[in-house]
């Protein structure tokens, strides 16, 4: 039983770390993509205005998601046993 626990506590650590990895990896795309076509479009605005506003709520975007991913990441590591273990259960009954 204590190797069935084991082997239970080493999948979730991996869904969680996949898990992790993948939502990180998302916010760094969400910045370079934001980052580009504010790069690519910042000629292309007629008013110094716009472009700051623009910019800015580029700014308030990207770090409201940002704070968003990172609240899910520390929500699923103090709950992942509940969560992935469900998540396993599920996929062991598929089998």
């Amino acid at each position: 039983m204590a190797q069935s626990a084991q082997n239970l506590s080493a999948r979730i650590e991996s869904m969680f770390g996949r898990d992790k990895i993948f939502a990180w990896g998302l916010v760094v795309a969400l910045w370079a993509t934001v980052a580009f076509v504010l790069l690519s479009v910042n000629s292309m605005i007629p008013s110094n205005g716009i472009r700051i506003a623009s910019w800015i709520a580029a700014l308030v975007l990207l770090l409201f998601n940002t704070a968003s991913i990172g609240a899910m990441v520390r929500h699923y590591s103090h709950d992942k046993e509940h969560i992935y273990g469900i998540d396993i259960k599920h996929l062991d009954a598929g089998r």
